[in-house]
């Protein structure tokens, strides 16, 4: 903080700027939420050790009513198709870790990107840890 609250406010500005309606992602209070207040989005960014919430978590952070937690892209992706959102924004998508072969590390990410209905995803590329 506060380099993570500026980026996002950039993000969402550039967003409107282009004439769309920026939506951050996130679980709130065990909810998944699409579209956060400025208040929710400083929640997000002061909070120290904030979970990371994949499609699988889900259902755990969704069962308990005061989890906060932010979303990786395989949860965004759920959130997008379950909202009609057919474009999003981040940072970078999960891959293959290395060592896949051994540990059978793949990102959530993956499966989610490969699901229909299809969403778009806008990014830098694949974290740079993995192989790819």
């Amino acid at each position: 903080f506060p380099e993570n609250l500026d980026a996002a406010r950039a993000v969402a500005a550039a967003v409107r700027r282009a004439g769309a309606t920026p939506a951050t992602v996130a679980i709130l209070g065990g909810r998944l939420a699409v579209g956060l207040s400025e208040e929710e989005l400083h929640h997000l960014a002061t909070t120290p050790n904030i979970p990371k919430c994949a499609v699988r978590d889900l259902p755990v952070f969704l069962a308990d009513a005061n989890a906060t937690a932010a979303t990786t892209v395989s949860a965004t992706l759920a959130a997008c198709r379950a909202a009609g959102i057919h474009v999003f924004a981040t940072g970078g998508i999960g891959g293959v870790h290395r060592g896949v072969a051994e540990s059978m590390d793949i990102s959530a990410d993956i499966p989610a990107l490969a699901a229909s209905p299809p969403v778009a995803v806008v990014c830098a590329g694949v974290k740079s840890i993995l192989d790819v």
